[in-house]
């Protein structure tokens, strides 16, 4: 397990601490970073990239999970949830990347399906694909993600550890004032006499100042935005306008409709961290669980042999352990981004400092004297 300067809660990481975790979940990353200086819309400052997350290594379309979505605040986008809605099968990779960037994405992973067919084969597929935005940072409208960096992400996707801050989606990001990016954390939970994983990943580009909250503790008013700014022109007029998203795996035995209740639970986790769901935020959230691995697939022209399946459904009494991994998991992946990204310079020489850890601890320590009465 990759060492952490700070855990949140009192559950157990997984071997990795990140989505990773649940066996089977594969992530991938492309991050483009070139050029500086002032912006010119087509050529740079580049700051972005696109992150993949996919159930299982065969192709979705032929063995689809169970899937469910929450939406905290819906200025954002994800692709595909209406028919995530209807059936409660994800039936695609989940990929990330910038709001203008969204469509390229989506439909390399259409190209992708139709490379696996011959020319001639009739089929369908709505991808599932979030974003959030980085132009602060970023030439978001050079829309600089291209259908091979998607290609690359897929061919780069790995059950490893997960590279965390300014990597893939996460390349531009800006969370709470501080440079945000990519993070994901993993909970053990056992129930009953089975032993399971909860992973998260959070693409953190959300969040005010002053309401940072790291285990309980008021950073945000600890370190202001006289001692580090916030990128212009974010302190004037962007601060709590981002946005964050958050994807839950794993091998809990959940139907759609449990799957739903537990993505909902991710706002939850961002809370934690101070996070509101502003009227600007598009945070969105989305679960899917590997247990069912023999659900049928898509293709019309294939039908099962059995015309009804048995299933499996973890108990609801038992569900509320599942919550509480979800949370905290979350939380942790809010701080992993925060503290695993490092500071940025983008466009026009606007800069995202990052969230440095010696200086979070003795906020943290000075915290926990006061409590304890030193």
């Amino acid at each position: 397990m990759r060492k952490r300067p700070l855990q949140i809660g009192g559950g157990q990481p997984g071997a990795q601490d990140c989505i990773t975790d649940v066996p089977g979940v594969l992530v991938g990353h492309v991050t483009l970073i070139e050029g500086e200086g002032p912006l010119s819309v087509g050529t740079g400052p580049v700051r972005t990239g696109v992150t993949v997350i996919l159930p299982h290594r065969t192709p979705m379309w032929e063995r689809p999970v169970f899937a469910g979505s929450h939406r905290l605040n819906g200025n954002g986008e994800m692709t595909g949830l209406e028919w995530i809605r209807e059936s409660g099968l994800l039936a695609s990779p989940v990929a990330l990347t910038n709001t203008h960037s969204l469509g390229v994405v989506r439909d390399a992973l259409i190209a992708d399906e139709a490379r696996r067919r011959s020319p001639s084969e009739m089929f369908w597929r709505l991808p599932v694909v979030g974003e959030t935005w980085d132009g602060v940072l970023n030439d978001i409208n050079g829309q600089h993600v291209r259908a091979e960096h998607v290609d690359q992400a897929l061919a780069n996707a790995t059950i490893g550890p997960v590279a965390e801050g300014n990597v893939g989606g996460g390349t531009g990001m800006i969370c709470h004032g501080f440079k945000g990016g990519i993070g994901s954390s993993s909970r053990l939970v056992s129930l009953g006499d089975e032993r399971y994983v909860v992973g998260v990943l959070v693409q953190a580009n959300h969040g005010r100042r002053h309401r940072l909250r790291v285990n309980g503790v008021p950073v945000g008013t600890a370190i202001t935005t006289e001692d580090v700014p916030i990128p212009e022109p974010a302190a004037d007029v962007l601060e709590g306008t981002g946005s964050v998203i958050g994807i839950v795996a794993t091998d809990i035995p959940l139907l759609p409709v449990q799957l739903d209740r537990v993505a909902q639970r991710v706002g939850l986790g961002i809370a934690r961290c101070g996070g509101t769901g502003e009227n600007a935020s598009g945070d969105l959230f989305f679960a899917f669980s590997t247990a069912e691995h023999e659900l049928p697939g898509f293709d019309l022209a294939v039908r099962p042999a059995a015309v009804t399946q048995a299933v499996g459904m973890l108990a609801l009494p038992y569900i509320d352990t599942v919550f509480d991994a979800v949370i905290e998991a979350t939380e942790q992946a809010i701080l992993n981004a925060l503290l695993a990204a490092q500071t940025m310079v983008g466009r026009d020489g606007i800069t995202a400092h990052a969230l440095e850890w010696n200086r979070l601890r003795v906020i943290i320590d000075d915290e926990e004297g006061e409590i304890n009465g030193r």
